[in-house]
This record gives structure tokens, C-alpha cells and sequence, in this order.
């Protein structure tokens, strides 16, 4: 039986490439995304149709623990009980401190962190009967250094990892891993769209002097989903590229 993998967040840039990473590996997966992109959504599905992956997408705010919950009921209706969790929506709303809003603050927290709850929640009981299950989340290089201007997001991405501790700790003895990567700055659309300075800047800080492929990210997710890593609990893996060592 093809495990079932959910990938929150999944038509973005790094999402795209876990959802054909772990399809590629066998999985039945389902991409979820906001409702605001149901369109692009559509056109991102028939676009990995025509690379011969078979995708399917949800919408759902993963913000909203009851639309969480709605999804998941779905998924699980439609496909079977979800194995494999990638925790991986999230957004930026990027202010110094003495700028940022209320607003600022709890919308990144709610996509970034709540939404980890959200849908966890949803599929961890499941997991511990079954005696099977990957969590995945994906966190961030400024959460284990924190970043000017980040604030919200670093807290939240900080935050991520405690989750992970803590729950690992539930799941250890019941064959459920939750695990947690931090990547460094990975080449998408978003990182691409930088001015040339910023991102030489920034290149030049790293010492691979390049940033990753989306595809060596869902490699390090690929080995947290398989039964190969079913020793490896309440970790922070690193693909960051010599960024930040710890």
C-alpha cells in the first residue's frame, strides 16, 4: 500500500518539489494550499500531470484549526489515513520591531506556528494507533539564529522546533518520528526576484557560496519520510550550505 503524504503549503516553490519528491518515491500525496490559490492550484496540478507525477490538492487555512480539521476528514475520505505529514505553509511579513504591527505579528504566527497545531492535531492520534507516522516541519535557518527585521517569523520558526522536541517525545515508543529541517536560502521564484546585489550579498555569506535546490531540501525530507530514518526523532537537520553550524 502507498503511504499517504500531506504537504501543507505544498504549490510553493519548496513545496513543489517535496510533493514530486515523495510521489516519485511512491507516495499517494496531496498538496494543500489557501483557498485564495484554488486556481493556481488547478494550473500547478496539470502542470505536474504534464511531468508525469499524479498530484492531487486541497484547499484548505491552515490557520483555521476547523478548516484543518475539514481537510484532513477529506483527504482521509478520499485516500486513507494520512502517514506522513510535511509541515510546510508559511508566509513572511518582514518589519523591524519598533515597525511592526499586531497584524504583522499574528499573521505569521498563525500560518507559520499555529498552523502546525492545526493539522497535527488532526493526524497524530491516527498515527499512534497505527504504529506508524512521519512528521515533518519545516522550520528555517533564522530560526536557530534569528534575523533582523524577522522577529515574527523566527520566533515562530524557533518555535517549530520545540514542537518537535516535545512530540517526539509522545511518538518515540508508538513508531511515530517528528523531525524538523532548517534550510538555509534555497533558489525559488521568491529569492530569484532579488535584487542581483542582495542576492550576491547573501551568496556570499554562505560558504557553498550558492543557495540550495529545492530539490535538495525534499531529499532531507524524502530520508525523514522513509523507514530508513525510523531511529531519527526530535531532530533539527541543517541544509543550509556552512550558514549557520551549530
Amino acid at each position: 500500500m502507498a503511504r499517504i503524504a500531506l504537504v501543507t503549503g505544498g504549490i510553493g516553490g519548496i513545496g513543489t518539489s517535496i510533493c514530486t519528491r515523495l510521489a516519485k518515491d511512491g507516495c499517494t500525496v496531496v498538496a494543500n494550499c489557501h483557498p485564495s490559490e484554488a486556481a493556481a492550484a488547478e494550473e500547478w496540478k496539470q502542470a505536474r500531470a504534464a511531468e508525469g507525477f499524479d498530484i492531487a490538492t486541497i484547499t484548505a487555512d491552515v490557520s483555521s484549526f476547523e478548516d484543518s480539521a475539514r481537510m484532513v476528514k477529506e483527504i482521509t475520505e478520499q485516500f486513507g489515513p494520512i502517514d506522513i505529514l510535511v509541515n510546510c505553509a508559511g508566509i513572511t511579513r518582514d518589519k523591524t520591531f519598533k515597525k511592526m504591527e499586531q497584524a504583522h505579528w499574528e499573521a505569521v504566527i498563525n500560518v507559520n506556528l499555529n498552523s502546525v497545531f492545526n493539522v497535527t492535531r488532526q493526524v497524530w492520534e491516527g498515527m499512534l494507533e497505527r504504529g506508524f507516522g512521519r512528521i515533518i516541519n519545516i522550520s528555517s535557518v533564522n530560526g536557530q539564529r534569528g534575523q533582523f527585521g524577522q522577529a515574527n517569523y523566527s520566533a515562530a520558526k524557533a518555535g517549530m522546533h520545540g514542537f518537535t522536541m516535545a512530540l517526539a517525545q509522545e511518538g518515540a515508543s508508538k513508531g511515530v518520528t517528528v523531525n524538523t529541517i532548517s534550510p538555509g536560502y534555497v533558489e525559488t521564484a521568491m529569492t530569484l526576484a532579488m535584487d542581483d546585489n542582495v542576492r550576491n550579498s547573501i551568496i556570499g555569506g554562505i560558504p557553498m557560496r550558492r543557495m540550495a535546490q529545492p530539490a535538495e531540501i525534499a531529499a532531507a525530507i524524502a530520508f525523514l519520510a522513509s523507514d530508513e530514518s525510523a531511529y531519527m526523532t526530535g531532530a533539527n537537520l541543517p541544509v543550509n550550505g556552512g550558514l549557520f553550524m551549530h
